[in-house]
């Protein structure tokens, strides 16, 4: 089982690096990581619960490193675990005013 997330900044159509993402499972903090050069971060390869999960991203920094602004300063997906033997990525497609998720394989 795995948990992980890979960003990408869909204005200029290349991988978000850096950006800060905490994983929760109900109030606990489970893991946090930063997306590397790639967008990517593994979070856990450890199974969890089953029942929601939470990734935070924190945007609002990392777009103002760039010199930009935007209008969600921090992104909260949210998605269920029902299978914790199952592999989860949660991929984030991001903009300084929009973003999309989808799970990945």
């Amino acid at each position: 089982m795995s948990i992980s997330t890979h960003v990408l900044d869909a204005a200029i159509g290349r991988p978000a690096a850096g950006v800060a993402v905490r994983l929760y499972v109900g109030d606990h903090l489970v893991s946090e990581g930063v997306t590397d050069i790639d967008g990517r971060c593994v979070l856990t390869e450890q199974p969890t619960e089953i029942g929601p999960h939470r990734l935070i991203f924190t945007t609002g920094p990392w777009f103002a490193e760039q010199g930009r602004d935007t209008f969600f300063p921090e992104v909260v997906l949210t998605f269920g675990v029902f299978e914790p033997g199952e592999r989860h990525h949660v991929p984030l497609l991001l903009s300084p005013y929009a973003y999309t998720t989808y799970r990945g394989s």
